[in-house]
């Protein structure tokens, strides 16, 4: 088995792990640390990969952003001995996922899985049409298109939920187009 080794010309996911609870206050902090030591150039991204999900509380349902990954942060930099030291000595890091604290980047299809990165779809959707949800907290669910938002990369959808008609925001990339006879 072949270890991935940091490229120093190219930019890596890498992942860390944090105190619970701490994941918001880490990115803020390496945010900081970028500001302030211009390391624009060496880390690129900071994310808390985050799901829509239904809660239900007092007999009413609403939709909540939860953390995908609790204790997780994911981080897009080019990996030197200077910056994990400073990324792995921010208050709530506890260390980089990999052997003995040293990262491993992250594989394409894990940065796909986890939507660190913006897919840039051609959408062929439009207002009006049928479609269905096929991931997410509302797959399966069937509707019709009401507003289309192609910088974001988000449709609205009017679907049937706990009979009504509800809109719903989701992302291009969870939807998919229904043959207009289905």
């Amino acid at each position: 088995m072949a270890t991935m080794v940091a490229d120093p010309e190219n930019p890596c996911w890498y992942i860390l792990h944090t105190y619970s609870g701490y994941e918001s206050m880490v990115r803020d902090s390496l945010f900081r640390l970028i500001e302030n030591n211009n390391l624009q150039n060496m880390i690129f991204d900071v994310k808390i990969p985050m799901e829509q999900t239904i809660e239900e509380k007092n007999g009413k349902r609403k939709v909540v952003e939860r953390k995908l990954l609790p204790c997780y942060v994911f981080i897009k930099m080019i990996y030197s001995n200077q910056l994990w030291y400073w990324v792995t000595n921010t208050r709530g890091v506890t260390g980089f996922v990999g052997p003995q604290g040293r990262p491993i980047p992250m594989k394409e299809a894990e940065i796909r899985k986890m939507r660190l990165e913006e897919v840039v779809l051609n959408a062929d959707f439009n207002v009006g049409d049928r479609v269905g949800v096929d991931s997410g907290p509302l797959t399966g669910f069937e509707g019709v298109i009401t507003e289309l938002n192609d910088a974001a990369q988000k449709a609205k959808v009017n679907i049937q939920m706990f009979g009504r008609n509800t809109d719903v925001e989701v992302e291009y990339i969870q939807i998919k187009k229904l043959d207009e006879q289905g």
